[in-house]
């Protein structure tokens, strides 16, 4: 129940032949009228005292925005919900649609108190029922991109990647029309976010090395954005299009200042990595970049398996299923499954002799295209290269004794007739 210093005011602003003015002087004051204990009761009472007053629109409108004011003016979260839902009730069964600008005020009030309190779910809910598309009300591309902007982040903080997508897709009708650049970088960030959290590591990675190099952004975001785009890459599928991206965060002269360099030069330089390395590395990233894949493996030991035996054909012609597996740290079956899958999608050059067990790497790099890894198989290959030795080898034997012929006709006729 409202104070009864306020229960007076409002009767007074009742009766007063300016019943506006009274209630702008009343609001203007709430904060000496009212004290902590009795301010939600006040606040309600006063809201549900300007509704049924017969107030004129424009009146009514004036009144409103100061009694938002008024409210934000507490800089209290709860007190705002509580109150801010009050009012949006009261609101809500008026017949008119003429307080669209108030509604659209009130929430945004309220988004920010449930932002404050870390109700991000809450937050975005309250901020999709903001009316952005009613004839009454005129709103810009770059108003409408804000609250989409706000929506998007608040769905992002509770992992609510299907959500955060369905706003993003709607700014990205917009966004061209945007000229503000904060807006458009958290749109670009955003956007990587949700590339990173539906397991696009290419495409973040990309994204997030673009914002980076962003000069609208502090030094210290500009090497968080690198650093996870230096993850990303990390965790992206082995092959050509990966190689590219390590090697273009590897030219970037402020990747040697990253906790994620050491796994980032080892992947661009194609060499092995240790459990140890891998397990370091792994602390550092996000729940859903260590979440399971269908096989049952985590995105990350996905990526090291595939980039080990990426590094493996670098140094073998060939090598068997059992040993390929202890190399990988997987049985063999598995290992000749991963082999054979990453040739089949062009992201290494081979082939496999399942009857002999052997999986033949070649020299050469893989183009990434569907069925583009796959090694022609050429009868009787290994012993035309064992020929081809033998026959240098003589050659050069032969090219050898005609030299000494030529200089030493004597040893060579000695020699030779021993």
């Amino acid at each position: 129940m409202a104070s009864p210093k306020i229960n007076e005011l409002l009767a007074a602003a009742k009766a007063a032949d300016d019943q506006a003015a009274a209630y702008d002087s009343l609001l203007d004051n709430i904060q000496s009228h009212s004290t902590p204990a009795t301010v939600e009761a006040d606040m309600k009472a006063i809201a549900t005292s300007i509704f049924t007053n017969d107030l004129r629109v424009v009146a009514l409108r004036s009144v409103l925005e100061r009694f938002i004011n008024a409210l934000r003016g507490f800089n209290n979260a709860d007190l705002s919900v509580s109150v801010g839902q009050h009012t949006l009730d009261i609101i809500s069964a008026q017949p008119s649609a003429t307080l669209l600008d108030q509604v659209a005020s009130l929430r945004e009030l309220m988004a920010d108190a449930h932002e404050s309190n870390e109700d991000f779910l809450e937050a975005a809910k309250t901020l999709s029922e903001i009316p952005l598309d009613a004839a009454q009300r005129k709103v810009s591309d770059e108003e409408r991109a804000a609250v989409w902007v706000r929506i998007v982040r608040n769905y992002l903080e509770v992992d609510d990647t299907t959500s955060a997508e369905t706003y993003l897709n709607k700014l990205k009708i917009i966004i061209y029309a945007v000229s503000d650049p904060t807006l458009n970088l958290h749109f670009r960030l955003s956007q990587a976010r949700i590339q990173d959290a539906k397991r696009e590591f290419l495409s973040a990675s990309s994204a997030y090395h673009d914002i980076s190099l962003s000069s609208s952004v502090t030094e210290e975001e500009r090497l968080h954005t690198l650093a996870m785009a230096a993850r990303c890459a990390i965790l992206a599928p082995a092959g050509p299009l990966r190689s590219r991206a390590l090697a273009r965060l590897y030219k970037d002269e402020r990747a040697v200042n990253l906790d994620e360099f050491g796994m980032l030069e080892k992947m661009f330089l194609d060499r092995l990595l240790a459990p140890a390395e891998v397990e370091k590395f792994a602390q550092g990233l996000a729940p859903h970049q260590l979440a399971l894949t269908s096989d049952g493996s985590t995105v990350l030991t996905k990526a090291v398996v595939e980039h080990n035996l990426l590094g493996a054909s670098r140094l073998y012609s060939n090598i068997g299923f059992e040993e390929l597996g202890v190399l990988l740290g997987l049985d063999a079956n598995r290992a000749e499954d991963t082999t054979a899958k990453m040739i089949e999608q062009g992201r290494l050059v081979g082939r496999i002799d399942q009857i002999e067990r052997i999986i033949w790497f070649e020299r050469g790099e893989a183009s990434g295209e569907k069925g583009s890894g796959r090694a022609e198989v050429t009868v009787g290959k290994e012993m035309r290269h064992w020929d081809a030795n033998v026959q240098g080898l003589a050659e050069e034997v032969e090219n050898v004794t005609n030299a000494l012929q030529r200089q030493f006709p004597e040893f060579v006729a000695a020699t030779l007739a021993a």
